[in-house]
């Protein structure tokens, strides 16, 4: 039995980076960016207004006020997308929209709201700064500055801003194909009726959901019984993927044959066993190249299991930066204990009050307490060869959200 820590190292140091394709930017969000992203020009383009308004030369309007408004000649209306044809003067204004360039000559734009237009003359009721209500050019990206970073998860802000810099297209790294396969007699999937001690394929579904939540491409392959033809006969379908991912049939029972059928198709088995809670049997190896994990079959143990080991590994054939979860210290709640010898994941409500990260365990945390996971959004990290944690003390836990 290995430590986390070093199953982790194994499975890392046998992933590669999968590859990179051109997509569209309407097709990339949460997609993984493959490259630099660097503007071709400043954006904005030019200084331009950021509000509706007025051009005007501020040192005309030092003494405006509501009691005693500027009058301004209005030379001229700027629409955006259009440049001022006339260089302002003092004693005058032009009427401009946001997002219109700034006209020669002004230095300040005057919000409409304090305002009053008078025929060919505008009153200015309020006096302005030099540079007030004017975004420069340059002031979200400038030329040649790197405008979205490599290896980053691409949210809509993201999109936003590639549009910005002009890029229809961009580099992105591919998704793993990620083969599902769940093993046993005992389930049944969704749409058949159980009966006697058989329950519903929810690990097949959540896994698949917890592969698309990584970056992957989730193979729902279906149930593999308990009989050796059949395993062999998934495996192989499963082979087709980048990665393959099965639950159940890793522990020591009679019929816990997933070992068994991986090692006559010639699986290199790494490690079987990991000392922690829940999920201590989970295998690893690999047939042709290809990661083969064995997750074990109560539902929490396979939950916590993909976080720890699968997920990093998909992303790093993504090329993300951050493979694991975010962890943050926070004030335990309510004193825990366990056994020594092996880390231990509890479910845990996590939230931020006054700056300062609480968790708090689920009162329940069986490996087959489904519910117990669903509720929470941090995993806490109970050491190793510790035995209790207090009421009150700092600890560690995983970020879910």
């Amino acid at each position: 039995m290995i430590q986390v820590h070093e199953a982790l190292e194994i499975i890392l140091s046998r992933i590669a980076f999968k590859g990179v394709e051109k997509i569209p930017i309407s097709q990339a969000l949460g997609r993984v960016l493959a490259e630099d992203v660097v503007a071709r020009r400043p954006n904005p383009p030019l200084d331009n207004s950021a509000m509706d308004g007025y051009a005007l030369v501020a040192q005309d309007v030092r003494s405006a006020s509501p009691e005693s408004p500027v009058r301004l000649e209005v030379v001229e209306d700027v629409p955006a997308g259009y440049a001022a044809r006339k260089t302002l003067r003092s004693g005058q204004a032009i009427r401009i929209m946001t997002g219109a360039p700034i006209p020669p000559g002004a230095d300040a734009v005057v919000m409409q709201e304090d305002t009053e237009r008078d025929g060919d003359y505008v009153r200015v009721k309020d006096k302005a700064e030099i540079g007030e209500n004017i975004r420069l050019a340059g002031e979200d990206v400038k030329q040649g500055e790197t405008a979205v970073l490599k290896g980053t998860v691409l949210k809509p802000s993201h999109i936003g801003m590639l549009a910005a810099v002009g890029r229809s297209n961009i580099f992105v790294s591919q998704r793993p194909q990620v083969a599902i396969l769940s093993t046993g007699d005992e389930i049944v999937d969704l749409d058949e009726i159980p009966s006697g001690p058989c329950i519903y394929n929810s690990n097949g579904y959540m896994l698949s959901a917890q592969v698309l939540s990584a970056g992957g491409v989730p193979n729902y392959l279906g149930i593999a019984r308990d009989k050796e033809e059949d395993l062999l006969e998934k495996f192989q379908w499963a082979l087709k993927a980048d990665i393959l991912v099965s639950s159940g049939g890793v522990s020591v029972g009679d019929y816990d044959l997933v070992k068994a059928s991986l090692k006559k198709m010639g699986q290199e088995m790494l490690f079987w066993k990991v000392a922690m809670k829940p999920g201590k049997p989970l295998a690893f190896g690999k047939i042709d190249e290809k990661p083969i994990f064995g997750l074990p079959g109560n539902p929490v143990s396979s939950f916590v299991s993909f976080e720890q080991f699968v997920r990093p590994a998909i992303r790093k054939t993504l090329g993300c930066k951050d493979l694991a979860h975010t962890t943050v210290q926070a004030k335990l709640t309510k004193t825990v204990r366990k056994k020594p010898g092996r880390l231990h994941f509890l479910s845990s409500t996590v939230v931020r009050e006054n700056g300062e990260y609480q968790a708090t365990p689920a009162e329940e945390q069986g490996s087959g307490i489904l519910k117990s996971a669903m509720n929470a959004n941090g995993l806490l990290i109970f050491p190793l060869e510790a035995s209790e944690i207090a009421e009150g003390e700092t600890v560690t836990v995983q970020l879910l959200e």
